[in-house]
Formats: structure tokens, C-alpha cells, sequence
């Protein structure tokens, strides 16, 4: 989206773009963290596995050339994120969960496997909110 941005307004600007910092099991830092209890942070890595899930069924679309000429239907990658964490009791909201163009962040129907998307979600643990988010394409490598 910033990318986006600096195009628009044709800006001398360059955007470099990194990945989130996460601590050893994933979870995305955040001074929001400081705030779970010890068992609340031992549940939080919920929040980054079901990204993950979605990502690897993304990826098994994707090589299997998925259900539309290798397209992946956003609701499915929705649909195992949110069932991933509602196993986890800790978890007292899910606030959402979405599957947006990493140009436009504009909601998608379906990824397309040269095109990738950016799925993000916000959940709560206890009384607080996390959020994070990951890329999915075709050549992600972990």
C-alpha cells in the first residue's frame, strides 16, 4: 500500500519492505505481547500457525494448479484460518480474517497463483488484540 502511495504522488522515495520480527515461536513482536498473561502468550503462536496453514494449502493449490486455472478461492484460505483459531479456547474474538490484493488491499475473490495476495487477521487472546499478517505467492520459500 505505501508503495502505492510514493507511486501516486510520485515521490523520490524507496520503499523497502521486510519481514514482520517474530519471536522464536512465531509470534509476531509487538509491545502488544507485554500484555497477555503466561498463559495467554503460550497460546498466542495460534495467531501465526493459522496464517501459516493457509499458506501451505495455498501453496498445495497452487501446485496442484488449483481449482480455476490456478486461482485459490479466498474464502477457503478464510475458512482454515478462522477454523484454526477456534481451536484454541484462549482465543475470545476473531475480529477478522482477510484475503486482500498486496497492490490495492482491496478484498479478493480468489488469489491467483502469479499474483499472490496478503492475508491478514485481528484476533483476540484474553482482552488482547492481535494482529499480523502474511504474503502468499507462488514462490515463497520457507
Amino acid at each position: 500500500m505505501i508503495r502505492r502511495i510514493v507511486e501516486d504522488l510520485d515521490m523520490d522515495v524507496n520503499v523497502i519492505i521486510k519481514d514482520t520480527i517474530r519471536e522464536s515461536d512465531g509470534l509476531a513482536m509487538s509491545s502488544r505481547n507485554a500484555y497477555l498473561t503466561a498463559t495467554e502468550r503460550q497460546a498466542a503462536p495460534i495467531v501465526y500457525k493459522s496464517l501459516c496453514i493457509a499458506r501451505e494449502l495455498f501453496q498445495q493449490e497452487v501446485e496442484s494448479n488449483g481449482d480455476n486455472n490456478g486461482s485459490v478461492l479466498a474464502s477457503r484460505l478464510r475458512e482454515v484460518v478462522e477454523s484454526n483459531l477456534q481451536t484454541e479456547p484462549l482465543v475470545t474474538e476473531i475480529q477478522y480474517v482477510s484475503v486482500d490484493s498486496r497492490t490495492t488491499m482491496e478484498e479478493l475473490e480468489r488469489v491467483e497463483k502469479d499474483v499472490g495476495a496478503i492475508i491478514s487477521l485481528a484476533c483476540k487472546i484474553g482482552s488482547v488484540r492481535l494482529i499480523d499478517n502474511i504474503l502468499l505467492y507462488k514462490d515463497w520459500q520457507s
